[in-house]
């Protein structure tokens, strides 16, 4: 990391900032006179009489004629790495979401979980932003959405739900920001705090997150490579009472497995017997060649919500994602979302319904479909010949989920692997337990890269550390 040089006035200015944030100076404490901290510091007193000047500037102090300077400012909030030797953060569901979205230029990221953007089509977002700009109708440009939010894209929405299986009028679907917002939205609607969430383990770590967010019990269901471990979540529903249970049904995020019909059968029996709800997110949806078996298709939306977005196939930067439910769910989830943030964003739904529509998209579509195919394969093989062994060979999708050889701890590889600016997904942090500590999880299509090949083998070459017993 590049050191930075700081002239003597900003180190003075430094000096106080720090002492204001670590509590020693608190609103309305003096500072040191001009003199004393000449002589801490060893700068003359034209150079601390600046300092003190450009922060007064600032209003983090203020000068009393005849008294001397005084903190002014509100206190930021309490940072902990101030005080005292700062501490590594724990390698958990949020550090996970902090290294996929930090700036790091020139990284590569095979632990993030979207496509690189030279895999999208802009020239469609492009397109559809100029069309909405020459619009003569001000609405997507000024103005509020409707309660449910975009007509045009709420039926586009449905017809697509059909072809999938699933039968949903346009009033039975609520645009959101996003799937997270929609899971987040789902989360207030049937939860309380203390309530019992079953997820699968692994499962995508911002599920976690968000759950914790709600202050929920999240407990595991071991995955298997056609769905849930079904013996495990009956004995969970019998124990827990689970208020919903969220899962991915297709490109299930991280392992790539796909559910089974047999498996869907019984998961919703059991949601009947037992009172329910399941969650389905299908944000991946499009990725698949042939629909695979989906809950909400087999359901009728009866007590199943499918929550999805197109951040992964269109482009994350327009956040437009979509609940579909039975209507009058719909109606309170559509009350939650007035209550929460008002209505939707009708630039987002406009610019998305343009590109949805465009004769482009689905042979872009089909064009990642086969990329990601060939990355699959590619990815597959250098990840065995650096030792490392996929859990599935996943049908579809982005992802592998991979085990590392014996002795190697993921959380620990994936701090190692961001000295040489890579990002790796631990398989820790998608696990309600920590379990999976010796696996990753590989975004294919930003993992058939050399240099991520040549650590990756480097790493599994090392001899495991010795332990004592």
């Amino acid at each position: 990391m590049a050191t930075i040089h700081l002239t003597r006035t900003e180190h003075v200015m430094q000096l106080v900032q720090d002492r204001i944030e670590r509590r020693v100076l608190t609103p309305g404490s003096r500072l040191p006179s001009v003199r004393a901290m000449a002589e801490t510091t060893g700068y003359s007193k034209s150079t601390v009489v600046e300092a003190y000047d450009r922060l007064a500037a600032d209003g983090a102090i203020r000068s009393r004629p005849g008294a001397g300077f005084y903190v002014s400012a509100p206190l930021s909030p309490l940072s902990l790495d101030r005080i005292g030797t700062p501490v590594e953060r724990e390698v958990d569901p949020l550090w996970m979401l902090r290294q996929s979205l930090s700036h790091r230029p020139g990284a590569l990221k095979p632990g993030c979980g979207w496509l690189p953007d030279d895999w999208l089509n802009s020239a469609h977002i492009r397109k559809a932003l100029r069309a909405a700009a020459r619009s003569k109708a001000d609405a997507p440009l000024m103005g509020y959405a409707s309660l449910l939010g975009s007509p045009p894209l709420r039926a586009l929405l449905a017809r697509r739900l059909e072809e999938q299986g699933t039968a949903a009028a346009p009033d039975q679907i609520l645009l959101t920001e996003s799937s997270t917002h929609a899971l987040d939205l789902v989360s207030r609607f049937l939860l309380e705090p203390g309530d019992t969430v079953l997820v699968d383990d692994p499962c995508y770590f911002n599920f976690l997150a968000l759950l914790r967010a709600h202050r929920a019990k999240v407990i595991g269901i071991p995955m298997t490579p056609n769905g849930p471990d079904m013996a495990a979540f009956a004995a969970a529903l019998t124990e827990h009472r689970p208020r919903f249970y969220i899962t991915n049904s297709a490109c299930h995020n991280p392992t790539g497995a796909t559910l089974s019909a047999a498996t869907a059968h019984q998961l919703l029996k059991l949601a009947d017997a037992h009172d329910l709800v399941i969650v389905e997110d299908d944000v991946f949806a499009d990725f698949e060649y042939t629909p695979s078996p989906r809950l909400a298709a087999f359901d009728g939306l009866d007590r199943v919500i499918r929550i999805g977005s197109f951040s992964k196939s269109v482009t994350a930067a327009i956040r437009c994602g979509h609940i579909a439910a039975r209507p009058d769910w719909i109606e309170a989830l559509a009350d939650l979302r007035v209550a929460t943030s008002m209505s939707g964003n009708p630039l987002s739904a406009e610019i998305l319904h343009a590109v949805l529509t465009d004769s482009g998209y689905r042979r872009q579509i089909e064009g990642i479909r086969t990329r990601l195919a060939r990355a699959m394969a590619r990815t597959t093989a250098r990840l065995r010949d650096a030792g490392i062994t996929p859990w599935i060979e996943p049908a579809a999708g982005l992802f592998i989920w991979a085990r590392l050889p014996d002795g190697l701890d993921a959380a620990q590889l994936a701090r190692d692997a961001l000295a040489e600016n890579i990002v790796l997904a631990p398989g820790n942090v998608f696990s309600t337990n920590g379990m999976w500590s010796n696996y990753l999880r590989f975004n294919v299509a930003m993992s058939d890269d050399d240099r991520v090949s040549g650590f990756l083998t480097r790493a599994c070459r090392q001899p495991a550390p010795a332990r004592n017993y």
